[in-house]
């Protein structure tokens, strides 16, 4: 018989049974699949350590990937067009740049023309619920308000607001730094995006490289159509909420709608936190009965976007269920606060969407495929 030879089958056609191992049944199958879960948990948590020691570089360089996802589109065809990259890039930059500048200075200058109509309105409002809240059966005296306000100016002037004060000098220092970062790194994103991509698949090769590439394109779908889409349905929410703050006269209406328009990033919780602050400008400057229409108009606004047109405009760059939103909300915020919050939602969506094209461009991984009932 030759060494490489193939064994001739056993005269009745059977192969011989083979030996189970010790580790492929009963507690040893079990305890294999423990460990490999223990360590795929252990790789996570370090994973999660890491971005978290290193957040200064990883917030700004996520946030202007998202961008870049969805800014592509327009560079790409002002490129098809005839204009000369560097200067499609640039138009690009400077767009974004000045959108957002531009809000910030809507809401500096708006605040700033209002503050004194504010200021009064919000101090005629505290006396009306101080007033309210002396015809409750509890125990509340004017005296016991008063302590309130008193310590809540001992603390303004206290050492722990000083601390706090020279913490928040801190955080400003890291979120220019975090702010520059973000700048250059969106810059090279758009103007070298494809070649920086094609430079990190270098390493990989035949079904690996086809994987990588896969993946790639379906991050910078899902991150491209979340923010577009976000952005259309943020847009819907700030225009018909700011429409009826205007209409009720309430104070701070563009500022309070650019408001809305920010938190709608955040699924789920983001324009319940905003309608309780509209609410609450309404209550403290027009009353109970102001502040009782703004939430309605709230209430109205987010079930008709809720209902009609974020499923139009969010099909096919957010397929989450909402517990799962929810839990990575919470993940996020815990990790990150409010920044973590709102990348939470967008990279839970682009994990999902890495694992629905792990095999094939419509092939999940083989644990999320759909399972065929057994024939009988």
């Amino acid at each position: 018989m030759g060494l490489f030879r193939r064994t001739e089958p056993l005269s009745d056609g059977s192969a011989p049974p083979r030996e189970p191992g010790l580790w492929s049944k009963g507690f040893g199958l079990a305890a294999t699949r423990s460990l490999q879960t223990l360590a795929v948990l252990a790789l996570v948590a370090v994973g999660v350590l890491v971005i978290t020691q290193l957040s200064l570089v990883f917030i700004p360089v996520t946030i202007a990937l998202i961008l870049a996802s969805a800014i592509h589109p327009l560079v790409a065809l002002m490129r098809r067009k005839g204009v000369p990259s560097i200067l499609a890039t640039w138009i690009a930059l400077i767009g974004i740049l000045a959108i957002l500048g531009g809000i910030v200075w809507v809401i500096v200058l708006t605040v700033r023309s209002q503050w004194d109509d504010l200021v009064d309105s919000t101090t005629d409002g505290i006396a009306q619920v101080t007033a309210w809240l002396g015809t409750l059966p509890f125990d509340i005296s004017a005296i016991d308000l008063d302590d309130v306000w008193a310590s809540a100016g001992e603390f303004l002037t206290s050492a722990s607001f000083g601390r706090g004060a020279l913490a928040g000098v801190s955080a400003t220092a890291s979120f220019f730094t975090g702010l520059a970062l973000m700048i250059v790194v969106l810059f090279f994103f758009l103007k070298d995006g494809p070649r920086i991509w094609e430079f990190l698949l270098r390493p990989f090769t035949g079904a690996s490289y086809e994987r990588a590439r896969r993946i790639g394109d379906k991050t910078v779908d899902v991150f491209g159509g979340y923010i577009r889409g976000t952005s259309i349905v943020a847009a819907a929410d700030a225009l018909g909420i700011g429409i009826g703050l205007a209409i009720l006269q309430i104070p701070l209406a563009i500022p309070l709608a650019v408001i809305v328009f920010l938190t709608a990033f955040i699924p789920l919780v983001g324009a319940t936190a905003a309608g309780i602050l509209a609410a609450l400008v309404a209550l403290v400057t027009h009353g109970p009965v102001a502040a009782l229409i703004v939430v309605g108009i709230v209430v109205l606004v987010n079930q008709l976007e809720g209902n009609f047109l974020q499923p139009v405009v969010m099909a096919r760059s957010l397929k989450l269920h909402a517990l799962v939103i929810l839990l990575a909300l919470t993940t996020g915020t815990i990790l990150g606060g409010i920044v973590g919050a709102v990348l939470s939602v967008p990279i839970a969506a682009v994990a999902w969407g890495i694992i629905t094209v792990w095999d094939g461009p419509h092939t999940p991984a083989r644990p999320f495929r759909k399972k065929r009932p057994e024939e009988v």
